[in-house]
């Protein structure tokens, strides 16, 4: 019997509760052999009345509260309790009241006099059931979701956040991930262009979340105002659209599951690439060999349920889509547009000037009229100035005097024999070598620079300083034949020599005048 007892003492301390194996002692004692409830109570050192109610069950059947939880000291402030968490649904997450908090001004405001458990508890339930619950959805194929997300990448050595757009194609889990330096209008429509060219075709439907990007402004009946860059570009493709509704995400939940999947699988450790370019190439490869994966629950892997979402898109058009932010604007004095905080240089002929600023990605197109007049690298600093020293050089011309100060040349960075040239027509021309060393530079507006890098180390060589000697040169190097200005190529002519004159030779030739016999006069 002390066995027993010891034995259904340990049962209960390991369990923190009255243990299957304690229920099935019990209950064999008395139904197998025979022994009395009384008995067994003793035996086990039980109750009677736990006894009985263990012959009635055959494992614990848990503790179940049949009335609601009292809470008399909370009662008068539980309104005051509910009124606050329903101001935080309203509230950034990470701004709402806490039950601590909660129990705090429920002192300090309205002097309350009771514990904090019960206002936790109370906070808790109150939760618990206001949480939102969901329906499991289907998704027919060719439909497509797209988000933003934001991760660090190391780009050409430097440390930054990368933008990155996925798109999802939820019939199939297939997946697509680009990443930009900003989100930007135009990071937005190259997205789509090279999803639709990764997919083979242009999704039926697309579903995003009510970004600026596409969504100028919500209407009042729930209608949207599209952006006219997203017009253009879904105009292009003849896609749908669908928008969720505002601060939902789990209306998209799969793009969102896969913008947390992307930057778990493609950036940890944090990605290092060359350029953006090299960096997507990365991601494409990621996403292709995701293609082999078979998800929980499908009896098929991604590419092959992938190959019904490719049979219902629509066809790619013939022309690719321009994925650029345009925007016109006004050509200052000193020859600069300004886009986004910062100013592009053009050619100071098109100065005051209505000019069209096409914005891509990565570079920035500017057009007058039909024609591209400049192009630069794409900057993502702030009141940054990008100049091209050629759009320069025709108005330097005009102003010589500012060869030196010109900001636009500063920093150019040219070849040696530049200097030297410069420093020698200086030497022969004095204060007009200036224009004529721009005049040389201007070649650089139609020749490349090795040509005429080129030209000038020959004229050095054959001692010709001059703008017209080395035009020359360089049209003799375009057109292949032998320049003029090289006797050797030339035997048949023959070879002046010329030496520096000296005040001796005029006296001689004074001299000689004066031997000379006068010239008889001639009458008529």
């Amino acid at each position: 019997m002390i066995r027993r007892v010891q034995e259904a003492c340990f049962l209960w301390d390991t369990g923190g509760m009255k243990t299957v194996e304690l229920y099935a002692r019990v209950r064999r004692a008395v139904l197998v052999d025979g022994m009395s409830r009384r008995s067994a109570a003793r035996e086990f050192g039980l109750a009677r009345k736990t006894v009985s109610k263990m012959l009635e069950y055959s494992a614990p059947p848990g503790y179940q509260r049949q009335k609601p939880v009292k809470r008399p000291k909370l009662g008068p402030w539980q309104g005051v309790i509910d009124a606050i968490l329903e101001d935080d649904k309203q509230r950034p997450r990470k701004q709402r009241h806490t039950a601590r908090r909660i129990f705090e001004r429920l002192r300090a405001e309205h002097g309350y006099t009771g514990g904090y458990t019960i206002v936790k508890d109370y906070v808790r339930s109150s939760k618990i059931g206001g949480q939102e619950m969901f329906v499991p959805l289907t998704h027919t194929p060719g439909e497509a979701q797209a988000d933003f997300g934001e991760a660090l990448a190391v780009i050409d050595g430097v440390e930054q956040k990368a933008h990155f757009m996925a798109f999802s194609m939820p019939h199939s889990d297939d997946c697509f991930v680009q990443a930009f330096p900003a989100e930007t209008t135009e990071a937005f429509l190259e997205a789509h262009v090279r999803a639709f060219e990764n997919f083979g075709g242009v999704p039926v439907r697309i579903l995003y979340d009510n970004t600026k990007l596409a969504v100028a402004r919500i209407l009042g009946d729930g209608q949207r105002q599209k952006t006219r860059a997203f017009s253009e570009l879904q105009s292009h493709y003849l896609f749908a659209e669908k928008f969720g509704r505002p601060a939902k995400g789990n209306d998209k939940g799969k793009v969102e599951g896969l913008v947390g999947y992307a930057r778990r699988n493609f950036m940890v450790p944090i990605p290092r690439a060359a350029s953006w370019e090299a960096l997507n190439e990365q991601f494409m490869r990621d996403a292709l060999g995701g293609r082999a994966r078979r998800l929980r629950g499908r009896q098929e892997t991604i590419g092959e349920r992938f190959e019904r979402d490719r049979a219902a898109l629509l066809p790619l058009p013939a022309a690719r889509f321009e994925a650029c932010d345009k925007t016109t604007v006004r050509v200052s004095s000193i020859s600069l547009v300004r886009y986004r905080t910062n100013d592009y240089s053009v050619p100071t002929e098109f100065g005051h000037r209505q000019v069209l600023v096409k914005a891509f990605v990565h570079r920035i197109v500017i057009v007058a009229g039909c024609d591209v007049i400049a192009e630069h690298k794409r900057s993502y600093e702030r009141e940054a100035t990008i100049y091209d020293p050629l759009h320069y050089l025709a108005l330097l011309e005009h102003k010589s005097r500012a060869l030196d100060q010109a900001a636009p040349l500063a920093g150019w960075q040219l070849p040696e024999c530049f200097v030297q040239l410069r420093r020698l027509l200086e030497a022969r021309l004095l204060k007009h070598a200036a224009r004529e060393y721009i005049q040389v530079l201007r070649l650089l507006e139609t020749f490349p620079l090795a040509e005429v890098t080129a030209a000038i180390e020959q004229a050095l060589e054959l001692s010709t300083i001059s703008f017209d000697a080395v035009r020359h040169l360089v049209l003799c190097r375009i057109e292949r034949r032998p320049p003029r200005l090289d006797m050797a190529n030339w035997p048949h002519l023959p070879l002046a020599q010329v030496r520096t004159t000296r005040a001796a030779d005029y006296m001689s030739l004074l001299y000689a005048a004066a031997a000379e016999p006068p010239m008889p006069e001639t009458t008529l």
